[in-house]
């Protein structure tokens, strides 16, 4: 749930914006699904002018986003940019108030690698280099890439760190669409897929095989379906209890260990250690593969 944190300084603006009753509708209609003006003031029984005047009240407070959406022709769609409101009354000493960080890195944006075949970089139209040759890898097209595959290695990747500098990361989560990698597909081949951060190990997961023989909902139709397909959405998570992967708890390496305050950077590194039981590869899929809209995700909340 996104929260928007409010104090004395900014929570007045918000609270005249919400203190008209049609704001407050349109902002009800808005948490059923977007909605350009024409649609608000038809359902609202207002002119279009008086409409668009609320709206815009709401965007210049944030409370709503408006983006140029291609339709009949181009329309601007109006969407919830919060669904929760904290307000914090007093600013006493000692009192901390949580923040979030969200960043969303192409796949190809890896700043080190290693791979063996098979092995390839696939973009959104074609391949990127040559199939099962890792010098594909070091292409300068590879920051396009949405799938990479390889039999054995990894990709490590290096995140701007945005943390503000007098406060302290409590939580860290990464998240990517992984599975195994086979020849061609094969639903039961395990492979152990190992994530670590500022170069600490913080979990292994065993994906069951690499999914194929049904198209992934974002997979170009140009890839043909006896191959690789689409993954399973994994996430990596750290806080002050210890390492987790999809909330099950892996490890006691905990965020003060990763020492996040220390580098400009975070790094992320996900592949085949050498001394894996299972090593079946590794298939990362990007935002247009597979079947998540998304690259590898970084949410940090800090205080």
């Amino acid at each position: 749930m996104k929260k928007l944190p409010l104090n004395f300084e900014n929570m007045l603006p918000i609270n005249k914006a919400l203190s008209n009753p049609t704001r407050v509708k349109i902002l009800n209609l808005l948490s059923e699904k977007p909605h350009n003006v024409n649609e608000l003031a038809e359902k609202l029984d207002l002119p279009f002018s008086t409409t668009a005047s609320h709206v815009n009240k709401l965007e210049e407070v944030e409370l709503i986003i408006t983006e140029l959406v291609p339709g009949r022709g181009t329309q601007k769609v109006s969407a919830m940019n919060y669904d929760r409101i904290v307000i914090d009354l007093f600013n006493k000493e000692g009192q901390f108030n949580e923040h979030e960080i969200t960043l969303d890195m192409n796949i190809g944006d890896y700043l080190d690698c290693y791979a063996q075949p098979h092995c390839g970089v696939v973009g959104e139209k074609d391949y990127i280099g040559v199939q099962d040759d890792p010098r594909s890898f070091y292409e300068p097209e590879r920051k396009h890439a949405q799938l990479l595959y390889f039999k054995d290695g990894y990709v490590e990747y290096r995140l701007p760190n945005r943390i503000p500098h007098g406060y302290t990361a409590k939580e860290i989560v990464f998240s990517a669409e992984l599975c195994s990698e086979a020849p061609n597909f094969k639903l039961d081949w395990p492979s152990d897929i190992t994530a670590s951060v500022n170069h600490k190990e913080i979990g292994t997961w065993t994906s069951p095989g690499d999914f194929g023989g049904e198209r992934g909902k974002l997979t170009p139709q140009w890839w043909r379906t006896n191959l690789t397909q689409y993954g399973l959405l994994k996430q990596w998570k750290v806080n002050e209890e210890g390492s987790f992967i999809d909330n099950e708890k892996v490890s006691d390496i905990t965020i003060h260990d990763l020492e996040l305050s220390d580098l400009p950077y975070i790094a992320f590194k996900l592949g085949i250690k050498e001394d894996a039981t299972n090593k079946g590869g590794m298939n990362l899929f990007g935002e247009k593969f597979g079947h998540y809209e998304q690259g590898i995700k970084m949410n940090i909340k800090y205080a």
